[in-house]
């Protein structure tokens, strides 16, 4: 069987906009041709370095582990001087009590954001002697008050440690109520030899290195992954798995944090070709393509610095229930077949598409009617439902009574409760034959029910009387 979706890297285009109608107002022209959603432009990087008493031990025999870090990442803050729009800062925990203090709390930020802050940093990071433990909850919720509550920024995190959490706490927890809160991105967590690493999965996105050459590797990679301009456009495929579906609603959720973090409605121009949407390239997305029922996409390969082409089939057909001649409008109900739960509520008259596939109408009128419904991709499946005939019925008295609907097999069905309080009594019936079980309030006793029987036709007007 063929996927749903395919990811096509292609040579990356031009960026255009994409937008969502906001406004009804005189502006609204207006604000269509402006940009609604995009990646900000500046980006915050926090460094978070572990300075705890394990990274004074030798890494491979050779240098320590603190020492490896200290050159690679003085190298890599004073190649950045040239980026005018990233601003860095640094953070540092386990560096200012020995061990044997057990200091839970000690984390520092050592150098807050800034611009052209690079030889600050450089000279706090030479400065580090290690030396305690590995408060990792704790410098997170430190990290929250590190970014400057300033609009148009991307904020990163990356976690360089040689151990997990030492003093109790659940840095997968912070993390991801952080993330939640927009505090910063997906954190880059970067593993000195690590044993056991990957319980700092939660936390983010790890990376383990195994010697000096690879911690230098994955941390530029790291960096670059955080700056790449990264732009994907979305193709919708019909029944012959062309991509000419379109105007849907279409949703990029961070896969961890199942927070949506963009939303337009697709848009394929003259040449039917659709929009390129540049997207955050630290985070992991699902999509949703918000057709009815939606079909969902979990974290769909996208290849960071590049144009990404994501193909999902989406064959839709179309839907539409009617009054025959000059009926009454109604309303109805679509299930999905074999489910109890409604998909839709739609009105006749009203043209809807669905995905292809199978599925229940059950129209509200009195009575009910349900059917079934292949809906099959680029068709259209028309429901007709015959007029209805108004029965007006007089009861005389107030009472307890129900509607029933008598079946060609003879059987009755319920159809609904008259109204307790009244004595006149209108129902707007699909054609068919029906009975009233009735008693007056005041009757003494339940021998004296009342049962009447009639036939109502499409467009008839019937006049009851319960006691004649």
């Amino acid at each position: 069987m063929e996927p749903l979706y395919k990811t096509i890297q292609r040579p990356r285009f031009f960026f255009l906009c994409f937008v969502i109608s906001a406004s009804f107002a005189v502006t609204a022209a207006w604000g269509q041709n402006k940009l609604q959603q995009k990646v900000p432009e500046k980006t915050r990087i926090l460094f978070v370095l572990d300075g705890s008493g394990s990274m004074e031990a030798l890494w491979h025999g050779q240098q320590s582990k603190m020492d490896v870090a200290k050159n690679i990442l003085t190298k890599l803050v004073d190649s950045l001087r040239i980026n005018n729009d990233l601003e860095l800062g640094l953070r540092v925990y386990g560096h200012r009590f020995s061990r044997q203090a057990n200091n839970c709390q000690d984390s520092n930020l050592e150098v807050p954001f800034a611009p052209k802050n690079h030889n600050t940093i450089i000279g706090k990071i030479k400065a580090i002697k290690p030396k305690g433990v590995t408060p990792i909850t704790f410098s997170l919720l430190q990290a929250a008050k590190d970014f400057p509550a300033t609009a148009g920024y991307r904020n990163i995190l990356i976690l360089i440690t040689d151990g997990i959490e030492s003093c109790g706490g659940d840095p997968c927890a912070v993390s991801l109520e952080l993330q939640r809160k927009g505090v910063f991105l997906r954190p880059y967590v970067i593993g000195l030899g690590l044993q056991g690493g990957r319980v700092l999965d939660c936390v983010g996105k790890y990376i383990d290195s195994d010697n000096s050459r690879s911690f230098n590797k994955v941390l530029n990679k790291s960096i670059e992954t955080s700056l790449a301009k990264t732009t994907v456009s979305v193709e919708l495929l019909n029944g012959d798995g062309k991509p000419v579906e379109t105007s849907v609603n279409v949703t990029f959720t961070n896969a961890i944090t199942n927070v949506a973090a963009y939303e337009f409605v697709h848009y394929r121009d003259k040449q039917g070709r659709p929009d390129s949407v540049q997207v955050d390239p630290v985070p992991t997305y699902d999509i949703t393509v918000n057709t009815v029922p939606p079909v969902i996409v979990k974290n769909p390969e996208i290849v960071n610095g590049t144009h990404n082409v994501i193909t999902i089939a989406v064959p839709q057909g179309r839907l539409v229930a009617r009054p025959e001649g000059r009926g009454n409008a109604f309303s109805f109900v679509v299930r999905q077949k074999g489910r109890s739960e409604i998909l839709n509520q739609q009105r006749s008259g009203e043209l809807y598409r669905y995905l292809a596939g199978e599925y229940e109408v059950e129209t509200l009128t009195l009575p009910r009617r349900i059917f079934a419904v292949s809906i099959k991709a680029d068709q259209t499946e028309t429901i007709m439902l015959p007029s209805t005939g108004l029965v007006n019925i007089n009861t005389l008295s107030p009472g307890i009574g129900s509607l029933f609907e008598i079946l060609e097999s003879g059987e009755t069905r319920w159809v609904c409760h008259l109204e307790e309080t009244a004595a006149q009594h209108s129902y707007n019936l699909l054609p068919g034959k029906y009975k009233i079980a009735f008693r007056v309030r005041q009757a003494a006793g339940s021998k004296y029910t009342a049962i009447k029987t009639f036939e109502l036709k499409s467009g008839q007007t019937l006049n009851l009387n319960m006691f004649n």
